[in-house]
């Protein structure tokens, strides 16, 4: 004899099991980013071959995925200085130096690119005729104060030059005829 207890205990189990069993959502999780390493690899090997761009685009990504460190920043300041994109090469150059203060190939990076855009301008104003007053004394005086830094002697600034005072020469006279003994009268139609 069966009791109908035990069916009804059964069939609840039964029915809460398979309840579990129904598939929970899968949950995707999105793949993780390669490794700064593995993209330090690939930007290289793309620079090596001639692809600046492509290197430069996978710099970009790796700044992007590792925002805190500063060698992606780096390394395109150093491709667009080899590409004399100075202007580009200074503000990454100064993203690298946000990251890490004390890094001196960013600060060389940085000096270089810097003096190469003044160089550049104050080479356009000299063609131009337009560095005169103020703005020469400054260039002037900027460049007094990059040789100073770089350990160069500086020279002082000529306030004037001064001419030699010019000598005063006399044409010899020639002795009279008195004074050579001569009292030759036909001696100065010779």
């Amino acid at each position: 004899m069966t009791t109908p207890i035990p069916r009804m205990a059964s069939a609840a189990c039964a029915l809460l099991l398979s309840a579990c069993a129904v598939d929970d959502p899968v949950v995707h999780l999105p793949p993780l980013p390669p490794s700064l390493e593995k993209l330090s690899t690939e930007a290289q090997r793309a620079a090596a071959s001639g692809h600046a761009d492509q290197a430069l685009a996978i710099w970009k990504n790796a700044a992007t995925v590792y925002p805190s460190d500063k060698a992606p920043w780096l390394a395109m300041a150093q491709l667009k200085y080899d590409r004399s994109q100075y202007a580009e090469a200074i503000a990454n150059a100064q993203e690298a130096l946000r990251r890490d203060p004390l890094d001196a190939q960013a600060g060389r990076l940085l000096a270089a690119s810097g003096l190469r855009l003044s160089v550049a301008a104050y080479a356009d104003l000299q063609a131009q005729n337009s560095l005169q007053g103020a703005a020469r004394s400054e260039a002037q005086e900027l460049s007094r104060q990059l040789r100073a830094s770089v350990g160069e002697e500086t020279v002082p600034p000529v306030t004037s030059i001064k001419k030699p005072v010019p000598v005063k020469r006399v044409a010899p006279v020639k002795p009279s005829a008195a004074q050579t003994g001569a009292a030759d009268p036909f001696g100065t139609l010779k």
